[in-house]
């Protein structure tokens, strides 16, 4: 009965947080002259890929590596096939060119680069190093080209008065309210899923890609929703994008430094190869016709509807 309470308070607190953080995000880039995309790239991301980060590091130091690396490959897979599946079925999504030409073959390369390297079985302290310092490279460089090209919120004329006129310190606070509130909510939604899943004796890799990574994911759900409601579509698909690249290059590369991660032959042979192949499939999607359709968004989350079929099968 406890789990249910903490699945409706989590998911109350998930909606709020959701708002709070996108209401935060759009001010702070109006106030810095950055572009909403870079900021659903940056700070929104990161803020959303904070419960990765605890489940992660608690995985890898608890001695349950299939959780820790299951829950960040299973997460992706969820962030592009049924988030942005369902975030594109409630709101079509308009795409930038910035997304076609700069964030998508970003989070492709990052995704490869993590396949490429667990493929001996362990994603070590060096490996870590390498993912950190590459995702910095990258920030600076997406901050400094953004900032060239004087960039506003594309749909500026969209943000209401309030959002215009916020001081910038009580943008950080909503973004850090937002941060906050969508870590707890998960975590409480976390703590009733996976408790029930233990009841019925399901294996760690099945609870890492499917429950902790969809529960870890909640946040880009209702974030993407918020954002794709506000008419920020930039923020929208910056934060799922941002995202996977984050959950890759920051939450793995900070738990292996701490940590040195195992990775299962089923992992490797089988999901990353998944991850791969959704993580394609997603671009000419979003370049044919440069919007994500209500279609496009059906095709995703039956794709993710297979992918569930063949984990329990």
């Amino acid at each position: 009965m406890l789990s249910y309470v903490f699945l409706i308070v989590g998911f109350l607190l998930l909606i709020f947080s959701g708002d709070f953080l996108v209401k935060g995000a759009v001010s702070i880039a109006l106030k810095l002259r950055l572009s909403t995309l870079v900021i659903g790239m940056t700070i929104v991301s990161f803020g959303t890929s904070a419960p990765e980060l605890l489940v992660s590091i608690k995985a890898a130091l608890g001695g349950h590596p299939d959780i820790s690396i299951g829950s960040v490959v299973g997460s992706n897979i969820s962030n592009i096939a049924l988030i942005l599946g369902i975030t594109a079925l409630v709101f079509p999504i308009t795409v930038s060119k910035a997304t076609l030409r700069i964030d998508w073959p970003m989070m492709m390369l990052s995704t490869l680069l993590f396949v490429v390297v667990v493929m001996d079985g362990e994603l070590s302290a060096w490996e870590g190093i390498l993912f950190i310092v590459f995702l910095i490279s990258f920030i600076v460089w997406l901050i400094r080209n953004s900032r060239k090209g004087s960039a506003v919120p594309a749909a500026v004329d969209e943000v209401n008065e309030e959002e215009k006129n916020l001081p910038l310190w009580k943008g950080i606070g909503l973004v850090g309210l937002g941060v906050v509130g969508l870590v707890l909510g998960a975590d409480l939604m976390l703590k009733g899923a996976v408790e029930i899943a233990r009841y019925y004796d399901v294996s760690e890799r099945i609870i890492g890609l499917t429950i902790v990574a969809f529960g870890t994911s909640l946040p880009e759900l209702i974030t993407s929703c918020v954002a794709a409601f506000r008419k920020e579509a930039d923020i929208s698909i910056g934060n799922l994008i941002g995202s996977n690249i984050f959950n890759i290059l920051a939450i793995l590369g900070i738990t292996s430094i701490i940590h040195p991660i195992s990775v299962s032959s089923s992992i490797i042979n089988s999901d990353n190869y998944i991850l791969l192949g959704i993580t394609f499939l997603v671009f000419p999607l979003m370049y044919f016709g440069k919007k994500l359709t209500r279609a496009k968004g059906l095709l995703l989350f039956f794709v993710y509807a297979a992918y569930l079929i063949y984990l329990i099968v």
